[in-house]
């Protein structure tokens, strides 16, 4: 694992030099290959190097992060023609993603808290430097606090269970069960916070809406899944007590999906509807993983992974109308059909995956899940059975105001899709839809 981080500490310098942004797009996608060939045990901790190692789950999540890293820096061409302190943009993206592989890969409770901060910072830097508007410090600043203030608990926790154990690798707490309330609070609300659950979700919002194309797409693709990836390595040790309290998330997250999915159709930003689309989403997964059940946490993998690949298609395709029209208002962002007919294709194409059609792993994701809630009461088939008819619902109503209807008679100066548009959404929908075909691997972690 260590050959990895290696590799991204060294491309630092060539963030730095002249004329080298497509050679760093170029290595990130290099390093995914390389990384696809790491061979890996499906049930244990395996390609252990000091801290880092790389089981099913992070091998996953590594993955996503190194594909969405080339991808953010593909559908930030603006920032290099517009010669927008590129090189620093460069610098951020690949910090990023060290910390994000630091993240996934740890073994050790402390160092995954400090990287899950440490995550924290490109992002602020990639809101505030590159946003569009000047409400982007306030997204910033609750971004920053909520996360902060939900993790400080969190920090105590891991000490906590130090002082207790003696330990603090993820691998060795297995074997424990702890059952303190306070203990459990402290350990589950950051990542809740971070996933983010209905109530303690007001900064996805405001983040997604003022942060550049590249800020989106990582916090959709990965920000988010960071709090599902501490979920699922906290709650094995904290079942007993899980199994007692699991309701009142479960409540909380799928009234709030419901309630989320109806405000995406009161929606008139393109980037606010996705954002809050990706809010339904996650609160399926944490039912999911609350419940405690193999389906429950099989599903909530693969939804996330789903999920990072289709949301952040939907915001490179917002950012695409958005270079055009200089607007997301979806007043103005209307028959686009008449413009960008190829377009149309990829707009069908990952809004029909973000309301789980087959064959993207969105779908897979959801059943598992519905499977898993099902499970664990009959009455929650009413609100599953709702938010899954109101994300089609949302998708559709989407697809069709912006790509239907009379077109905004002030525009001028329109130009069709490039090949570098239509190569970055491909690179988006064909894992989605492929990776279905090898199911049966992402299905026996246990």
């Amino acid at each position: 694992m260590l050959k990895f981080l290696m590799m991204m500490v060294f491309m630092i310098p060539l963030c730095l030099k002249k004329n080298m942004f497509w050679l760093v797009q170029m290595m990130i996608f290099l390093m995914t290959y390389l990384f696809l060939n790491l061979s890996i045990n499906l049930m244990l901790f395996s390609n252990l190097s000091y801290y880092y190692s790389c089981d099913l789950i992070s091998f996953g999540l590594i993955l996503l992060s190194i594909w969405i890293c080339g991808l953010m820096i593909m559908s930030s061409e603006s920032v290099l023609k517009l010669n927008f302190y590129y090189n620093f943009f460069l610098f951020n993206v690949i910090f990023l993603l060290i910390m994000l592989y630091l993240t996934f890969s740890v073994m050790n409770l402390f160092m995954f808290y400090l990287f899950f901060e440490g995550s924290l910072i490109p992002t602020l830097l990639l809101i505030i430097g590159w946003g569009y508007q000047p409400e982007r410090v306030q997204a910033g600043m609750y971004l920053l606090f909520y996360t902060l203030f939900a993790s400080l608990p969190l920090f105590m926790g891991i000490f906590f269970i130090f002082n207790n154990m003696n330990s603090m690798m993820i691998y060795f707490l297995k074997f424990y069960s702890m059952n303190y309330y306070l203990l459990y609070l402290s350990m589950v609300l950051a990542f809740l916070v971070k996933m983010p659950m209905y109530f303690v979700h007001l900064w996805l919002p405001k983040a997604h809406v003022e942060a550049p194309v590249s800020g989106s797409m990582i916090l959709a693709g990965i920000m988010l899944k960071l709090g599902g990836y501490g979920l699922l390595r906290v709650l094995i040790f904290l079942q007993s007590i899980n199994l007692k309290l699991n309701y009142i998330w479960m409540s909380i997250s799928l009234l709030g999906g419901f309630y989320i999915s109806l405000k995406c159709f009161c929606q008139m930003d393109i980037k606010s509807l996705i954002a809050y689309s990706s809010v339904a989403h996650m609160s399926i997964v944490i039912g999911g993983v609350m419940v405690m059940n193999y389906w429950g946490f099989m599903g909530a993998y693969i939804l996330m992974i789903g999920h990072g690949l289709c949301s952040s298609g939907m915001f490179c395709l917002a950012n695409i109308n958005y270079e055009r029209l200089h607007s997301r208002s979806m007043f103005l962002n209307k028959g686009l059909m008449n413009f960008m007919p190829s377009m149309s294709l990829w707009w069908f194409l990952l809004l029909s995956s973000n309301m789980a059609a087959p064959p993207s792993l969105n779908l897979l994701g959801e059943i598992s899940l519905i499977n898993a809630l099902m499970s664990w009461s009959y009455f929650s088939m009413i609100l599953l059975m709702l938010i899954s008819f109101f994300s089609a619902g949302y998708s559709l109503y989407l697809f069709s105001y912006t790509q239907h209807g009379k077109f905004y008679q002030g525009l001028y100066s329109f130009y069709m899709g490039v090949s570098r548009e239509y190569l970055m959404l491909f690179l988006h929908w064909f894992p989605l839809n492929l990776m279905i075909l090898k199911v049966d691997f992402m299905m026996i972690w246990f």
